[in-house]
C-alpha cells in the first residue's frame, strides 16, 4: 500500500468509525453490524469469513455474555479511546501492519515481530519480592531518542504495537505521552504497578487515546501487599477508579504461582476487578529467572492443569465471567507455540539489549549499537527461527520452561551473553531449575493436547523448512 493510499484509507476508516459510533448511540445493533461490515470491507481475508459471521451472530444476541461485555465497554469507554484503539490496533496493527510484516519476513528471511516490548527504565518506585525486573538494577534507561528510533524503524517493518514494562514505565510517563503523540498511528500499552496513575495522567491518556494499561495485582490486599509493600493495594484500587472514570482501557497483569493461583482466578477476585472496570486480565506463569529465584513458587502440574481449564471457563461463550482472560503459557495452542525471538514479539531491556523474550535474558545485539533489523537477525534470534516450534505440543511451548535443553543449546551455540548486569546467570543454571518441572508437566500436557480438539486446527507463521 503506497503512503498516500495508506493515509487516505486510514482517514476513511476513521470517518467510518466516527459515523458508526454515532449510529451506535441511536441503534446499537445496527451500528455494530455496520462496524463488522466496515471491518470486513477493509480487512478482507486478514480474518477468516467465519470470524465476521460469528461477530454478527454475537451482535444479534443482546442477552449473551459477550454482547453484554461489549455494551458495557461502549457505555463506559471514552469515544476517542474507542476510535484510536480501533484505528491503531485494528487498521494499523492487525491489517496494514500484518500484511507488511509478512512481506518483510520474506524479504529479510528473519523473524519480524508483531509487537515489541521495551523497558523505558529499570527504575521502580517499588521493590517487589521475586520481580525479574529487579535483577537489572535501577540505573538504566532507554532515552526518548532511543525509544523514538526503535518505533520509527519498527513502523518501516510493519510494527505498530508497542508495550512498555520495566522497572516501572510510568516513571517516564511524560516521554510515554510524547511518543503517543508523535506516533499517533501506533497502539501503546504499559505494564504498571499503578501507583503513579493520577488524574492528570488519565486526562492525557484520554486525549491521545492510544495508550492502555495492565496493572499488576497478586491477589487481595494481604497477599498483594506482602509482596509489593504496605498500602500498594489501596493505591491500585484508587488508580482503577480514576482510569474507569476517565473512560480508559485497562486490565490486570497477574503472575500466578503455587501460592496464589486459586485466589487470582476465584469468582470473588474476578468480580472485584470487573466492577473496577477491568476489560481483560493477563495471567503470567511464574518463571524462575535470576540466580536467587525461588523454585518452590513454580505451580505444580495439577495447579497448571487447573489453570488451563479455569482460564477457558472464565472466557467461555457462556458461564465464566465477562472479562477477557489470557494465559501467556497455556494459550500457546492459539498462537502456534512460542511467539518470542521476534516471531511475534521480542523484548528490549533498559540497557538496550534486544532479547528474545521478557523472561529470557540473553542477547548478542544492543539497539544502541545496531539497527532494529540487525538486532532481529542476531544469531540467537535466527536460532529461535530455525527451532520454532520448540515442541509440536503447543502446551509445552517455551524453550526454557518446558524444553530447557533447547534454550541451553541455542545460547551455547550462538554465544549469546547474559544481559543481567547485576548477577549474570548462566544458561545451565537457569535451565537446570526448569528440568524437573518440564519432566513433570510433559505427561499432563501430552494428555491435554491429545484430548483437546484445537490440536487438529493448526496455526502457523513459521518459515518454510
Amino acid at each position: 500500500m503506497g503512503e498516500l493510499t495508506h493515509k487516505a484509507t486510514r482517514a476513511a476508516f476513521g470517518k467510518a468509525i466516527e459515523l458508526t459510533l454515532k449510529h451506535v448511540e441511536k441503534d446499537r445493533e445496527k451500528g455494530l453490524l455496520q462496524l463488522v461490515d466496515l471491518t470486513e470491507k477493509f480487512m478482507g481475508d486478514n480474518f477468516p469469513s467465519e470470524s465476521y459471521e460469528g461477530a454478527r451472530n454475537l451482535i444479534r444476541d443482546p442477552e449473551s455474555k459477550w454482547m453484554q461485555y461489549v455494551n458495557r465497554a461502549l457505555d463506559e469507554i471514552h469515544p476517542n479511546v474507542i476510535k484510536q484503539t480501533a484505528l491503531n490496533l485494528g487498521f494499523e496493527a492487525a491489517f496494514h501492519g500484518t500484511k507488511t510484516i509478512r512481506a518483510m519476513r520474506e524479504t529479510y528471511q528473519c523473524n519480524i515481530p508483531w509487537l515489541i516490548l521495551m523497558d523505558p527504565t529499570s527504575a521502580c518506585n517499588l521493590h517487589c519480592t521475586g520481580c525479574w525486573a529487579a535483577e537489572y538494577g535501577h540505573k538504566l534507561n532507554l532515552s526518548y531518542e532511543d525509544l523514538d528510533r526503535i518505533i520509527t524503524q519498527g513502523k518501516e517493518l510493519g510494527i505498530y504495537f508497542y508495550m512498555y514494562t520495566g522497572g516501572e514505565p510510568l516513571v517516564r510517563k511524560a516521554d510515554i505521552i510524547k511518543l503517543c503523540e508523535k506516533h499517533y498511528d501506533c497502539e501503546f500499552h504499559a505494564f504498571t504497578n499503578g501507583t503513579l496513575v493520577d488524574d492528570a495522567f488519565c486526562e492525557e491518556m484520554q486525549r491521545v487515546g492510544n495508550l492502555s494499561l495492565s496493572i499488576s495485582l497478586e491477589g487481595f490486599e494481604e497477599v498483594n501487599d506482602l509482596r509489593r509493600g504496605v498500602g500498594v493495594y489501596d493505591k491500585v484500587m484508587a488508580a482503577m477508579d480514576k482510569l474507569k472514570s476517565h473512560g480508559l482501557i485497562f486490565g490486570t497483569s497477574i503472575c500466578y504461582t503455587s501460592k496464589n493461583i486459586e485466589t487470582v482466578t476465584s469468582d470473588e477476585f474476578l468480580d472485584m476487578i470487573i466492577e473496577k472496570g477491568c476489560r481483560f486480565t493477563w495471567y503470567f506463569h511464574y518463571m524462575p529467572v535470576g540466580n536467587e529465584a525461588a523454585v518452590d513458587l513454580l505451580p505444580t502440574k495439577e495447579q497448571r492443569e487447573y489453570m488451563y481449564h479455569r482460564v477457558r471457563e472464565i472466557r467461555g461463550a457462556t458461564g465464566g465471567k465477562p472479562i477477557y482472560a489470557m494465559d501467556f503459557q497455556n494459550d500457546g495452542e492459539f498462537v502456534g507455540g512460542c511467539i518470542a525471538g521476534g516471531r511475534n514479539y521480542c523484548h528490549i531491556n533498559a540497557n538496550g539489549d534486544v532479547e528474545p523474550c521478557v523472561f529470557i535474558h540473553y542477547s548478542s545485539a544492543n539497539i544502541k549499537e545496531v539497527s532494529l533489523l540487525e538486532a532481529l537477525k542476531q544469531p540467537l534470534f535466527m536460532a529461535y527461527r530455525d527451532h520454532q516450534p520448540f515442541n509440536n505440543n503447543h502446551l509445552r511451548p517455551c524453550p526454557m520452561l518446558e524444553n530447557p535443553e533447547i534454550l541451553q543449546e541455542m545460547v551455547e551455540q550462538t554465544g549469546a551473553k547474559s544481559t543481567d548486569l547485576q548477577s549474570p546467570e548462566t544458561v545451565e543454571h537457569l535451565c537446570g531449575k526448569c528440568a524437573d518441572y518440564a519432566c513433570q508437566w510433559k505427561e499432563t500436557a501430552d494428555k491435554l493436547w491429545e484430548e483437546h480438539p484445537y490440536v487438529h486446527k493448526g496455526y502457523s507463521n513459521y518459515k518454510k523448512k
